[in-house]
Parts: structure tokens; sequence; C-alpha cells
């Protein structure tokens, strides 16, 4: 008995453990959108691409700033031979002894023209980052939606099991009566048998809307970050309340992933620019100081020289042509690319206006068919009760009510994913929480 007792104590403790190491956070959309937006993989990583397109800009722009280079060499001489042209040998008529060499110089190079190359990179570069700014954000509204979806799946689950739950603790008292009504002889047993294979139904769905809870509800903690042991409560109501403020603001319509692709399409017209560079010559201020010793023979100092410097390929006049209808090339793709997700972007904002008026339609026709399916199951619950309907009707009849509440639960899901889906193709879904990001 001892044992016994102190394994239901311990079982009693574990149960506890595991009851408290599951956390419920109950979490608006709002602020789910605000995580996912700031502290997910796929949001910091969109950072980076960004950070890393500022750095190239800040590079490139580099270029335009003068280049100075210092150089020092020091070098041991072994048996040199040396002759001097610029006086009359030595009194000895030998040749003097060159141990060591000293060399020092320093050189500034200050561009001044390049065919308008520097001036047209930086611009590519710019147009470039700003393009990966606005990819960032078009990730973002993206992650935004990927919650939003995840938050109806698993609000819909949520409403099925607890339907589910409800509707099988009324069908098990509907399995204990017709029992007690078979054991009397009262009720065929075939009557019974099908009262208990609804149980089994009505169970297997149940397990079937705990099973899409829990992968639902894990893939929401993993995008959100949370701790895996996270256990999510969805607030349908303050969902609705949001979407009523929304509605009532108005935002620019902005897709962020075509302002993407226009700014690819200016910094393609750039490289066009950069790649006709090379059809000319290239100029620059340069300047150098030099010092040197030759032991024994040589030494000179405050040697400063200073003067213009020319650089021209003249294979570029023949060669350079394919770089510039490459160039050309690319600009043509961006700029059809721009133009297709144009009339796709239009295409999409329209389909997702329809969705979400007919969500607004199949809502309200839910509710009036839940309104009849309550009705139709008391008034066959009161014939069944008079010997006026079989156990099939009543059966059929509890069987459509509980379907018309599904139905119900899931179009307001249904309404609030819609709206944000339409939302998201007009390009102002995180506009639409007042949620900001760096762009």
């Amino acid at each position: 008995m001892k044992i016994k007792y102190l394994f239901l104590i311990l079982l009693f403790f574990l149960s506890f453990g595991i009851i408290n190491a599951q956390e419920r956070k109950t979490l608006s959309l709002k602020d789910a959108i605000s995580i996912v937006i700031s502290k997910s993989n796929e949001a910091n990583l969109a950072n980076t691409k960004v950070e890393s397109a500022k750095l190239e800009l800040e590079t490139v722009k580099n270029n335009q700033y003068p280049s100075l280079k210092i150089s020092g060499q020091y070098s041991r001489l072994t048996n040199a031979n040396v002759v001097s042209n610029l006086g009359s040998p030595t009194s000895s008529g030998n040749s003097p002894k060159v141990s060591q060499l000293v060399l020092v110089q320093a050189n500034v190079n200050m561009p001044i023209f390049s065919g308008f190359k520097l001036k047209n990179s930086i611009i590519a570069s710019e147009n470039q980052y700003k393009s990966q700014t606005f990819s960032a954000s078009h990730t973002k509204e993206q992650l935004a939606l990927e919650t939003v979806e995840l938050f109806a799946s698993l609000y819909k689950a949520q409403e099925m099991a607890k339907l589910f739950e409800e509707n099988i603790k009324s069908a098990q008292q509907r399995v204990k009566d017709f029992t007690a009504q078979v054991e009397n002889g009262l009720l065929a047993r075939n009557d019974l048998l099908k009262s208990q294979l609804q149980v089994s139904t009505i169970q297997l769905s149940l397990d079937t809307a705990n099973k899409n809870i829990n992968v639902i509800n894990y893939q929401l903690v993993t995008l959100l970050q949370l701790p895996e042991n996270t256990k999510i409560d969805i607030d349908i109501e303050t969902i609705k309340s949001d979407m009523v403020k929304n509605q009532s603001l108005t935002f620019n319509s902005q897709r962020n992933d075509l302002e993407e692709l226009n700014f690819l399409e200016k910094a393609s017209e750039a490289r066009i620019k950069v790649a006709k560079a090379g059809y000319y010559p290239s100029f620059s201020l340069i300047g150098g100081y030099i010092a040197l010793d030759l032991k024994d023979v040589l030494t000179v100092t405050n040697a400063i020289n200073f003067g213009i410097g020319l650089n021209y390929d003249l294979s570029s006049i023949f060669k350079n042509s394919k770089e510039v209808k490459l160039a050309k090339s690319k600009s043509e793709q961006e700029k059809t690319a721009v133009v297709i997700l144009t009339d796709k972007i239009k295409e999409e904002i329209q389909e997702a206006q329809e969705n979400y008026n007919l969500s607004l339609k199949q809502s309200e026709v839910y509710k009036q068919a839940n309104t009849q399916g309550a009705e139709n199951y008391r008034i066959i619950k009161d014939k069944y009760d008079n010997s006026l309907a079989d156990t099939n009707d009543l059966l059929e009849a509890d069987v459509q009510q509980l379907q018309t509440k599904i139905n119900v639960s899931l179009s307001q899901a249904d309404v609030a994913l819609k709206y944000y889906q339409l939302q998201f193709a007009s390009g102002k879904l995180i506009n639409s929480f007042n949620l900001n990001t760096t762009k």
C-alpha cells in the first residue's frame, strides 16, 4: 500500500510539472505580427541583406576619393658592381662597394574623369540598396501574411475541437439513454449502435482537430521564436475589433515587391552608362614623393612629382560593345519583370477583393443556417420524444446542427483571413496594424 501511495504522489507531481511546463500565451494578431517582423530568423536575414547592400554602396562611394599609397624598402646588397655616370671615378680608380639600398616612396592618385563610371556606379549601388530595402519590407509583409494564415488555421482547429468536445458529451449522454432504453426493451439495439457509431465518428474528428492544433501551434511558435512548449490562445473578438478600426483608416497602396523591381530597373539603367564608360579614357591627378639612398653612391631626397595621368584601353572600342549590349539586355529584363508584376498585382487585388466580399456573404448565410439548424434539431427532438421521428432523423439533425455551428465559427476566421489577404495584395498589411518597418 505504501509503495502504491508513493507511486500516486510521484505521478501527481510529474503531471503537475508537465502541466506547468506548457505555458499558455494569449496573443493578439497585432502582437504576433510585431514579433515576427522584428525577431524571426527570416526578418533578421532580410535586415542583414539590407545592411550588406548599404555597406556595398559605401564601398563604391569610396572609389571617388583619392588613393594614397606609401611603401618602403631596405635591401642588403652583395658584391654589387656599380658604375655611375654622374661624376668622375674615385681617385683610387676603384668602384665603390655598395652594401645596402633604402627606398621610400608615396603616391597619390585622384580620379578626375572616367567616363562618368564612378558617378553611375554610385547611382546603380544606391538603387540596388533601395531595392534591397523594399525586398526586406516585402519579406516582412509575407511573414505577416503567414502569421495571419497560421492564426486563422489555429483558430479554426481550436473552435472545431471545442465544438466536437461539446457535441461528444451530448452524444455520449444519448448513448447512455439509448442503452437504458434497450435494456428496458424500449429501443432497438440497431439504434443504439448508430448512436455509438456517431460517438466514434465525433471522437475521430476531435482527435484530428487536436492534432491540427498541435501542428499549427508548433509552426506558429517556431515562426515567432517562442519557447516550444508555448500554447497560443486566440481572441477572435480582438481581431474583429482591430478590423473595424482599420477599415476606417486609409493607406497609400504600395506593393514593396513592385518597388523592389522598380529600383532594380533604375540600377540596370545606370549600369548601361557604367558599361558605356569603357569607351572613354580616364584622367586622374597624380603626385608622389621619393627618397633613395644607395650607400656611398647616390642619395635622393625631396623628390616630389605631380601631374596628370591618362589611361585609355584602345581595345575597349571594339570589345566594350558586348558589355553595353549585355547591360541593355538585363535592363530590358527588369523592365519586362515590372510590367508582368504590375499586371499580376492587379489580378491579385481583384481576386482578393472578390474573395473578401464572398466571405462576408457566406458568413451571413452561415449565421442564418445556424439558426435554422438549431431550430430544426429542436423540432426533430420534439418529434422523436413524441415518437413522430426515428433515430436516423434525430442523429441526422444533430449532425446538421453541428455542421452549421462549425461553419459559423470557421466563417469568422475566413472573413478575417480574406480581409488581411486583401491588405497584403494591396501592399498595406503591416500598415493596417499601424506597425512600421525600417526601410
